[in-house]
């Protein structure tokens, strides 16, 4: 017989540092869902991936108290910056973009590099070709800031 599904939940969790503390154990806490063994599950999956990037990840939690979750491919903006290769900076240590896109420019990224996140993301895009796609990471790059050359 078929789990119940009470509901999912989506978060944004960086590979391989999961841990209870807020914004994390609170949301999962608050569905009756076992916070540590989330983070065991999902460090365990993002062992080899680069550490501190950005997982989306959706959970899906059923009456019995038990979960499965999927995870997305990091955001476009985030191998944008990467690929630009802007600094981090702020609180938080993230690589910011541009404060005015359209006018100023963060970084430069080129085409080839374009493709190839295309190519990397294209299972959570709604594209049905790499060009497609690449027009997707083409309007992310616009609003981030970042000039395309080449």
């Amino acid at each position: 017989m078929a789990k119940k599904v009470m509901g999912s939940l989506k978060l944004q969790v960086k590979a391989g540092q999961a841990n209870p503390s807020p914004p994390i154990g609170p949301a999962l806490g608050q569905r009756g869902i076992n916070i540590m063994e989330f983070c065991k599950a999902f460090n365990a999956k993002t062992q080899e991936m680069e550490p501190g990037s950005p997982i989306p990840v959706v959970i899906t939690y059923y009456a019995d108290k038990s979960f499965s979750f999927e995870m997305k491919t990091s955001p476009a903006s985030f191998y944008l910056k990467k690929a630009a290769g802007l600094k981090p900076v702020g609180k938080r240590n993230r690589p910011k973009g541009s404060t005015k896109p359209g006018r100023e420019v963060a970084g430069t990224v080129t085409v080839a590099q374009v493709r190839q996140i295309a190519e990397a993301k294209m299972k959570d895009l709604s594209a049905n070709d790499v060009e497609a796609a690449m027009k997707i990471i083409l309007g992310s790059a616009k609003s981030c800031g970042i000039e395309v050359k080449g």
